[in-house]
């Protein structure tokens, strides 16, 4: 990496060799300052805990209404999404979430998650090997989340490769983020589809969406972007975390060992596996005016932001040793599912999963092995596995 000024950076965080391994660079441009210019992408880089945070939380200043994206097309095309509205649309588009996604509103598939946890750890026990990504992260996700939504049995799987590329075209003007437009238009034709036909289940949560469109309450295309980030947002958080969970017992096995002894760090371990590895690395905001961080960081108005909840939680200035896996850290203060009004509505939910997957392979599972070498799913925003190879004692 080389600079210009101190806190100028012609570093490309979305290249093959940084979306790998984007930890080193996170802690050079945090040691830069609170903020950084990326003169690459035309982006400042905001890294350090406590400023992330406070971006988060000042919707104000660092407004989503302009789009996350950095890129017009994805912008533009998504302008009815809630994740690019500000208050108070964004407040009254996002009661349709909170209300369906709630702890209370989610204690009636409690108990279901854990039966299905149950049994795909049993089945898994049986097998000894597996790929931790398919057989495992995706199983509950794409069932749980689609029976909350309504969504009809078939069609199910091909979306989870619509998912990805969604998150992918919201990165910065590059081959990856071209890539990723057929499968957006798939995915937009689809939902489309599926909302002009209501072949959706009386009941759930797709079906509260349709209601609303005929209400009145919100447009087609709101009732669109309401459903894809339901999908979107639901599957990648999930997926990661649980796959991230099986690649780090698997490489710190005294930390499974404590899991199985004391089977209530469950929950502790949980926050540190997405604080540590932060399955929603980067979004982006626009400022309204001009922001002076301090040590010279001073960022204009109508400047474009990308904030990281990657390196955020990585931070050495808020977490101790942070590139240490210890399940009991506890970290309940992590930015991995964001914070303020964006925060991520779904996490009740990849909650709710992952301790269910947790609990019930800590009850059978003395040892995870990697069996090959763990393929990276690289992609603009997010931060996951392609393939992950195990094998279970």
């Amino acid at each position: 990496m080389t600079t210009t000024t101190p806190l100028t950076s012609d570093l490309d965080l979305f290249s093959d060799e940084a979306l790998t391994d984007p930890y080193p660079h996170y802690k050079a441009l945090r040691d830069l300052g609170p903020a950084v210019h990326l003169t690459r992408h035309g982006l400042w880089f905001i890294s350090r805990y406590e400023q992330v945070r406070s971006a988060l939380g000042d919707w104000e200043t660092f407004s989503s209404g302009r789009g996350i994206g950095l890129n017009d097309g994805f912008n533009d095309a998504w302008g009815s999404a809630l994740i690019n509205m500000d208050p108070p649309a964004q407040t009254e588009q996002r009661k349709l979430f909170t209300d369906r996604l709630s702890p209370r509103a989610l204690r009636p598939v409690a108990a279901d998650i854990d039966r299905r946890a149950d049994q795909l750890a049993a089945d898994l026990v049986t097998r000894g090997s597996f790929d931790a990504v398919t057989d495992l992260a995706q199983d509950l996700p794409v069932h749980v989340i689609m029976d909350l939504i309504g969504w009809p049995t078939e069609g199910r799987d091909q979306l989870l490769d619509m998912a990805a590329g969604w998150f992918d075209s919201a990165g910065p003007a590059c081959p990856r983020t071209a890539a990723s437009v057929p499968k957006v238009e798939a995915l937009m034709g689809y939902l489309a589809e599926v909302v002009a036909k209501e072949n959706l289940v009386p009941g759930g949560f797709g079906w509260t969406l349709l209601e609303a469109h005929k209400a009145g309450q919100i447009p087609v295309e709101g009732a669109i972007g309401l459903l894809a980030g339901y999908v979107v947002a639901a599957f990648d958080t999930t997926i990661s975390t649980i796959s991230s969970s099986m690649w780090l017992f698997a490489r710190h096995p005294e930390q499974w060992d404590l899991l199985r002894s004391e089977p209530s760090l469950v929950p502790a371990a949980f926050n540190e596996i997405v604080r540590i590895e932060s399955p929603i690395q980067v979004f982006s905001r626009t400022t309204t005016r001009e922001v002076d961080l301090g040590e010279g960081a001073v960022i204009p108005a109508g400047a474009r932001v990308l904030h990281s909840y990657g390196a955020a939680n990585r931070d050495e200035r808020h977490f101790p040793d942070p590139d240490r896996f210890d399940i009991r850290r506890n970290p309940v203060d992590h930015l991995g599912f964001g914070y303020g009004n964006h925060a991520c509505a779904g996490q009740g939910l990849a909650r709710l999963e992952t301790h269910a997957v947790l609990k019930a392979l800590a009850a059978r599972v003395q040892r995870i092995e990697l069996t090959g070498e763990p393929v990276r799913a690289l992609n603009n925003i997010t931060r996951g596995f392609q393939s992950l190879p195990v094998r279970i004692h």
